[in-house]
């Protein structure tokens, strides 16, 4: 069965148009503003939206996505809560495809099977999970597909062609392809890397695929369309929701880079 991920590629591919992925921890700088964050995205050109589940030990982020981590945490809230923006969100009439970005601790604590259930009634797509690598996945990824929720499965420049192939059996939704190795940041030069990843993946799945870490500007983002179905912009965003003293000026900042971004 598809999901809004699914249909979402289907309706960029026959427009012949690349996908925009925009990322924000949630409850950076508070939950309200996250809803708020996450409706502006979606009316400014959001394909798909990453919400980030703030988690106290991100190794796989850079030091912007570390912060705004830090920064939510020291608010009030869990999983479930995280979960009920979600749900405000879809009671507005939202349908953007919304995915979670978190590590595996958090869900596990959750409970696996509890999670997909909570998350499929709220309104979730999808979940990334950073540090499940594939031969673990096969519980998590049987539990969200009883739910017809997307597991998205990251894949690196550095993974051998082997690897890559029991990601794309894993994956659903679409493949997030890693542009170079490290971690979560803001870069200025292009990669190779993420060009040559996406031609390797493409032998072993269908599946859309989007390119992150490190996307930044609206050159990127046109780059990454000729090879890629879909961009995505973390660091960059973040940053500006960093720069801003109140929810109001968050909104405002966030609103105007991602118009500058997408007019270009």
């Amino acid at each position: 069965m598809a999901n809004r991920i699914d249909e979402k590629f289907k309706q960029l591919k026959s427009a012949r148009r690349g996908g925009f992925i925009p990322f924000v921890v949630a409850g950076d700088p508070d939950l309200e503003t996250t809803k708020d964050l996450i409706l502006l995205l979606a009316e400014n050109g959001a394909s798909v939206i990453e919400l980030g589940v703030p988690f106290s030990d991100p190794v796989a982020d850079g030091v912007t996505i570390q912060a705004s981590a830090e920064r939510a945490l020291r608010n009030p809230f869990n999983v479930r809560d995280i979960l009920e923006i979600v749900a405000k969100v879809r009671q507005t009439g939202c349908e953007t495809p919304i995915i979670l970005f978190s590590y595996f601790n958090p869900i596990l604590q959750f409970g696996l099977e509890k999670f997909a259930n909570d998350a499929n009634s709220c309104g979730v797509d999808g979940i990334l999970i950073t540090d499940l690598v594939p031969e673990e996945a096969d519980e998590f990824h049987g539990i969200l597909d009883e739910k017809n929720l997307a597991l998205i499965m990251l894949a690196a420049p550095s993974s051998s062609d082997e690897r890559l192939r029991k990601i794309c059996e894993k994956a659903s939704g679409f493949v997030y392809a890693v542009s170079r190795a490290g971690v979560t940041g803001v870069r200025i030069d292009s990669s190779n890397d993420a060009e040559s990843l996406v031609e390797r993946l493409r032998k072993f799945t269908d599946l859309p695929i989007a390119v992150g870490f490190g996307i930044s500007t609206a050159e990127q983002i046109k780059e990454v369309w000729q090879y890629a179905e879909a961009a995505v912009i973390g660091s960059a965003i973040v940053s500006e929701i960093a720069r801003s003293n109140n929810p109001v000026e968050v909104v405002k900042n966030v609103r105007h880079f991602v118009k500058e971004l997408l007019i270009k």
